[in-house]
């Protein structure tokens, strides 16, 4: 059982998520896309546009599309490009869901990576897998030297123009 149970409740969530996905795009400059953490690592841009990208390559899985959407196109080389893209993608995928899918449909099971997933567990993957990544990006924004917005709760910077100490 699906810990998805109204498309509403994914809607209010994925609201969220996207607004705090975009937040954190927005501080990336084109020169921080090429952070890693090792040599033989997946760059702060890499990861970014596996976000953006995992949108339109998971949901079309699950039966939606999205025009315009190539599963296989280069990662770009400008922060401003991979966050107008996710914001389109993240949009498209919200508004596909609301309009073509009901509560009733996320009991529904799908084939996803060769295994049977609820559609709600999709929509939960999603979000999850988001949050994964979106956590990686902060570190390596971090060594970038970049600000870190606050998601779910305030950064370090967002408690000092608070008046705050920040915890160590």
């Amino acid at each position: 059982m699906s810990l998805v149970k109204s498309i509403a409740d994914f809607s209010a969530s994925w609201k969220y998520e996207s607004e705090s996905t975009a937040k954190v795009f927005g501080n990336l400059t084109d020169k921080s896309l090429n952070q890693k953490v090792t040599e033989e690592g997946r760059s702060l841009g890499f990861i970014a546009w596996h976000i953006t990208q995992t949108i339109g390559e998971m949901m079309s899985k699950a039966g939606l599309s999205f025009e315009g959407f190539d599963e296989n196109a280069p990662l770009p080389a400008e922060a401003e490009k991979i966050k107008s893209e996710y914001e389109k993608l993240s949009s498209a995928m919200s508004s596909q869901v609301e309009k073509n899918w009901n509560d009733g449909m996320l009991e529904d099971d799908l084939n996803m990576y060769g295994q049977t997933w609820k559609r709600g567990d999709v929509l939960l993957s999603l979000i999850i897998h988001q949050a994964h990544h979106r956590g990686q990006m902060t570190v390596l924004m971090r060594q970038a030297g970049l600000k870190v917005p606050g998601v779910y709760g305030p950064s370090k910077e967002e408690w000092t123009a608070y008046g705050m100490e920040p915890m160590p």
